[in-house]
């Protein structure tokens, strides 16, 4: 039997689209879906090489359709990206940039490409989240959700233990996700390498609602990975069970008390 709509009643596909339409056309110019900031480890353990693909697959990300469909899918619309590398310091890049169209997310992709890799000594994973939370402050913009999305070969190794600094951006509502990569490189001069890095970001770096931490074993995994990541920041926690969510790690701090968050600082002093 054919179900009668009441009249006046509206098809809920078509309510979610009115309520999305009527919450963009409200917005103001600073106001965005998502504030991301995207981290990214250029410290001497990895190589140029490395880094160039890694580089490349963030570029490629930003062009691709199902990243900007997600940027579309929300509210507004829109999101807000910045790109910074770190190792012992953190540089912006990228500025912030407003991406709200496939021609906004191409002028941040080119900006990208066309700048030089740079590397840097040492790896500080606090400072790199200290320095993103400065970012967040010192913009205009007025995001729904502030996300910080951190890429590293290592663990901590400088500046103060990464669980404070975790725990400072926590307490401002930004949320950390992780990206451990984890591949096999003769460039070992910077920090020392330990072999569950994955599982050194889930207990000691990632953290706030829907938080999640993923891994690269291999260079030719980055691109991939790299979008399925976006992906999943720019739609937000409801595709927590969605199974894209399948091989990645949620936060869960009941086992961070038996794991030791200073096994880097530990590393670097036996070398030294």
């Amino acid at each position: 039997m054919k179900q009668r709509r009441t009249p006046g009643a509206v098809a809920p596909g078509m309510a979610a689209a009115m309520l999305f339409g009527s919450l963009a056309a409200a917005a103001g110019e600073n106001d965005v879906d998502l504030e991301l900031v995207l981290a990214v480890d250029v410290s001497y353990s990895m190589s140029l090489e490395e880094q160039a693909v890694q580089r490349q697959g963030y570029v490629d990300a930003f062009r691709r359709p199902e990243v900007l469909g997600a940027i579309r899918g929300g509210p507004l619309g829109r999101i807000a990206a910045t790109y910074v590398e770190w190792g012992g310091r953190s540089v912006q890049v990228v500025p912030w940039t407003v991406i709200d169209s496939s021609a906004a997310a191409e002028r941040f992709a080119s900006a990208l490409n066309a700048m030089p890799l740079q590397r840097l000594p040492f790896t500080s994973i606090s400072n790199a989240l200290l320095f993103s939370r400065s970012l967040f402050r010192a913009n205009a913009l007025d995001g729904a959700r502030k996300v910080v999305d951190v890429s590293g070969d290592g663990p901590n190794n400088g500046g103060a233990p990464v669980p404070l600094a975790r725990n400072t951006l926590l307490a401002a509502g930004i949320v950390i996700d992780g990206l451990a990569v984890m591949l096999e490189s003769a460039e070992t001069t910077d920090a020392a390498t330990i072999p569950d890095l994955d599982a050194y970001y889930e207990h000691c770096v990632i953290g706030g609602r829907g938080a999640f931490v993923m891994k690269v074993t291999d260079a030719e995994q980055f691109a991939e990975t790299i979008r399925r990541k976006l992906v999943l920041e720019i739609s937000g926690p409801k595709l927590t069970r969605s199974p894209d969510r399948a091989p990645t790690m949620r936060a869960t701090y009941a086992a961070a008390r038996s794991y030791n968050c200073l096994v880097g600082e530990e590393l670097l002093e036996r070398r030294s």
